[in-house]
């Protein structure tokens, strides 16, 4: 019996009681009021409610509100990758870099506090390491630690990597690596 139908025969139930108890008057303490309680379970609410988000049919559109995030924050970060090459070169100033970091903070907020199914807790564990790695690598570069910088740049790719191979997964797509560009050569003088 679905929770609507719990429902309309309680309303119907208390409608016939207070029928009764209207009818009976002042007769009360002759004819006591018996009462019936009607509970619904947790999971005939989640039954009927809330589809299963990690259900073939639910899966792919629960995917895309975690890679929504994820695509936020590789546009900031490819912002902030243009304005470190600008910095690099002298075209821009370390100030116009640190104002792009808050809005990435904001996007990993907003990934952290997106409620996960269980199924794609390895793609939301590889997404947040991935945001921290490029904050990190940010801070580093700010504060001229080239080191530091390098060293979160390796494990922010690696994360990413993760990610992209765990998505591909549950969209049930297949990877196919790319082989590496020759490197150009260096002009000579």
């Amino acid at each position: 019996m679905t929770i609507k139908n719990k429902f309309i025969h309680l309303s119907i139930l208390l409608v016939a009681i207070a029928f009764l108890v209207s009818c009976t008057g002042n007769n009360l303490a002759t004819n006591p009021v018996e009462y019936i309680v009607v509970t619904a379970t947790a999971s005939d609410v989640i039954n009927t409610l809330a589809p299963d988000p990690c259900a073939s049919e639910n899966l792919e559109s629960e995917v895309l509100k975690i890679h929504n995030h994820m695509r936020e924050f590789d546009d900031a970060a490819s912002l902030a990758g243009s304005i470190m090459q600008g910095v690099g070169k002298g075209q821009m100033q370390l100030s116009d870099l640190s104002g792009t970091i808050p809005n990435m903070q904001r996007i990993r907020r907003e990934a952290e506090d997106q409620p996960t199914p269980p199924c794609l807790v390895n793609l939301k564990t590889y997404q947040i390491n991935h945001m921290y790695s490029v904050l990190n690598s940010l801070n580093a570069f700010l504060s001229g630690d080239q080191e530091g910088f390098n060293q979160n740049v390796t494990v922010a790719r690696q994360f990413h990597d993760q990610y992209a191979l765990e998505l591909a997964r549950l969209l049930g797509q297949t990877v196919v690596p790319i082989a590496p560009a020759a490197p150009a050569e260096t002009p000579t003088q």
